[in-house]
């Protein structure tokens, strides 16, 4: 065996096995750089906002293999988000309420409980979300009294209001990032209530690194959490 390259969990000098494996000489990590190349390539591929079905069949890895990964750098992009605004924010921040539901549903008045709530914050250029308790534990009971009626007529309002936000010439950083949300979310045609939360991350991720960097602060989190 021969030492050359340096370890991507630690920075330290491989061993090269003979099976085409890599050892390291610090932290005896052992690994496939195969393996490695295709995690790499996969989050460039999330960087640059391939979805999970393209990606598979791009790299001819099955699509469950992919979503995990992809759940896995939205969860890295969350933590990630959390920090930058800890750091970053400061007392001047400004807050707006947004309430999202598929454009599928917004004719339906018993979806109004299959929203979204989220307060989006800024901070200079950039925005941090914070999701809000969903209303669907109270959606037997609003059915029950007939009530749905009411939260859908409040829904309408907002719908309007954020029509009027979108031909206005008000453009800051919040709805910036409302009009980028609702284009990113739209191509993933539904997406569960527990996923939603790290869907939302992911976007305001993406909103706030330009793009040539994103690849390179995941991999940098994705290998680092995996040390």
């Amino acid at each position: 065996m021969k030492v050359s390259d340096t370890c991507i969990y630690c920075a330290s000098p491989l061993y090269h096995l003979k099976e085409g494996y890599v050892k390291c000489s610090q932290c005896k990590k052992k690994y496939s750089p195969v393996r490695i190349s295709q995690i790499k390539t996969l989050i460039q591929l999330f960087s640059n906002d391939e979805n999970a079905l393209e990606a598979s069949k791009s790299l001819n890895v099955t699509y469950v293999t992919v979503s995990k990964y992809y759940q896995k750098f939205r969860h890295l992009c969350a933590e990630y988000c959390e920090n930058q605004y800890n750091i970053h924010r400061t007392n001047e921040s400004q807050y707006e309420e947004y309430l999202y539901i598929e454009k599928s549903k917004r004719n339906n008045k018993s979806a109004i409980f299959d929203s979204h709530n989220f307060l989006t914050f800024s901070y200079g250029e950039k925005v941090y979300t914070l999701l809000m308790p969903s209303l669907g534990m109270f959606k037997q009971q609003f059915l029950e009294d007939n009530l749905e009626g009411v939260y859908y007529k409040e829904f309408s309002k907002f719908m309007r209001m954020s029509k009027i936000i979108k031909i206005s010439e008000h453009d800051n950083a919040i709805t910036k990032f409302w009009h980028y949300f609702e284009q990113f979310i739209t191509p993933f045609k539904g997406v569960s209530n527990e996923h939603f939360p790290y869907y939302l991350k992911e976007a305001e991720f993406k909103f706030n690194t330009p793009k040539q960097r994103r690849a390179e602060i995941i991999e940098v989190l994705y290998f680092k959490s995996n040390g």
